[in-house]
């Protein structure tokens, strides 16, 4: 039972802001009141550029891969694989270290999804850059590899629990996309590398 030790771990990993840690390091303005005040990646490629926002991004993915990677590690069952990967992305939506206002998961999902099966992973990833190359529109992409990633995982890991929690980050991170997606029906939403 040492293993659930790993839940709280991996939501306090998860509640590290990468954006915020990396934005204040690089003398970059607070992602969480510039730009469209998300600390993520995309918000930090618009205040900062290319660099600043790939730290983030892999920090963030680091987040939700590197718990999930430890408790498999450690053979740990389905249900604490779901369990530690939920806590990851969960600490990155909610952080305890930043009064509760994280990002919207974007990155920490897709390290949490490669912690289940790297299989998975690539195929979230694929859907993403699919569709960020075709339309330029960051949160298109990520909501169309959330709503692909529990079908991904139930065909490549064969997992009801890990499917499950699959779906239970995809609601989550659709619900964080609200008004990205007003702003896609209005035809008003910022591209990929669009200066704020």
């Amino acid at each position: 039972m040492a293993i659930w030790f790993l839940v709280p771990f991996a939501y306090l990993l998860g509640s590290l802001s990468t954006a915020v840690i990396v934005s204040k390091l690089a003398g970059l303005p607070d992602p969480r009141e510039q730009g469209s005040k998300n600390p993520g990646a995309t918000n930090v490629l618009r205040l900062g550029g290319k660099k600043a926002a790939i730290i983030t991004l892999l920090g963030d993915a680091l987040k939700g891969l590197v718990p999930v990677v430890i408790a498999d590690a450690l053979s740990a069952s389905p249900d604490i694989l779901a369990a530690v990967g939920l806590a990851a992305f969960l600490g990155h939506l909610y952080p305890v270290f930043f009064r509760f206002k994280g990002g919207k998961g974007v990155a920490t999902a897709l390290g949490v999804l490669s912690g289940f099966s790297v299989w998975v992973g690539l195929a979230v990833l694929a859907t993403w850059l699919l569709m960020a190359f075709l339309f330029r529109i960051s949160s298109l992409a990520a909501l169309t590899a959330a709503t692909l990633a529990p079908l991904y995982v139930w065909l490549l890991r064969e997992s009801p629990v890990l499917s499950g929690a699959a779906l239970a980050m995809a609601l989550l991170l659709i619900s964080r996309h609200r008004g990205n997606i007003e702003r896609l029906l209005r035809g008003e939403e910022s591209r990929i590398g669009q200066k704020s």
